[in-house]
């Protein structure tokens, strides 16, 4: 668990991609701390283990083989409860696995008040999940693994789901990531901004 906290009255949870707690998740928290949030990351890996991302099939296989969605899930959840005591506000913003992780967690009652997916491809496999929060999903318009338009037409029928496609490919708000799309992350960025203040409109659009 890396936490950076400050008695505010809101907080965000962080959530990892397979690569762990890198240079990129870190940067991302402290963005948020800087925003005025308390920040919650739990590490789903080894303690101090992070993946580079030359190193991603062995990143994926460590995550199917030693993590899996239902661990990270029950632990998502069971921070959620905890931090329900300690915060008026409280949003899940997961990246990639993180981001299908808290796609789940949206369909639990009385946990989040927002929940913030970035990339999250395997949320394929979980369409029939309908939120009870205000949720937001960023996709790049180019993945290899699916068809981006055929997955958000669907999901783009669900209340409260707020569906935005943008230029790049997946990792695409990443500077870390050589897919990284500075217009595209400063788009997405404006996107959770309004997100987290209260503009969360339903829909689909597309660049």
């Amino acid at each position: 668990m890396q936490d950076y906290i400050r008695g505010k009255e809101s907080a965000i949870i962080v959530l990892h991609e397979i690569y762990g707690i890198n240079p990129h998740i870190n940067w991302v928290c402290e963005h948020y701390l800087e925003a005025g949030y308390d920040v919650i990351c739990p590490n789903f890996l080894k303690p101090e283990m992070n993946f580079d991302y030359n190193r991603e099939e062995e990143a994926y296989q460590y995550f199917v083989n030693h993590v899996g969605f239902s661990h990270m899930i029950d632990g998502v959840r069971k921070i959620l409860v905890k931090a329900r005591t300690e915060y008026k506000n409280i949003f899940l913003l997961g990246f990639s696995i993180g981001a299908t992780a808290a796609w789940i967690c949206s369909e639990k009652e009385n946990t989040a008040d927002g929940v913030i997916c970035y990339y999250g491809s395997r949320i394929r496999d979980y369409q029939n999940i309908t939120p009870r929060c205000p949720t937001l999903l960023i996709f790049a318009k180019e993945e290899k693994s699916f068809n981006v338009l055929e997955l958000t037409s669907v999901l783009g029928e669900k209340k409260s789901v707020n569906i935005y496609v943008l230029n790049g490919k997946h990792g695409f708000s990443d500077p870390f990531s050589k897919n990284f799309n500075e217009q595209s992350q400063i788009g997405a960025q404006k996107l959770v901004n309004e997100f987290l203040t209260g503009g969360r409109d339903t829909g689909v659009v597309t660049d």
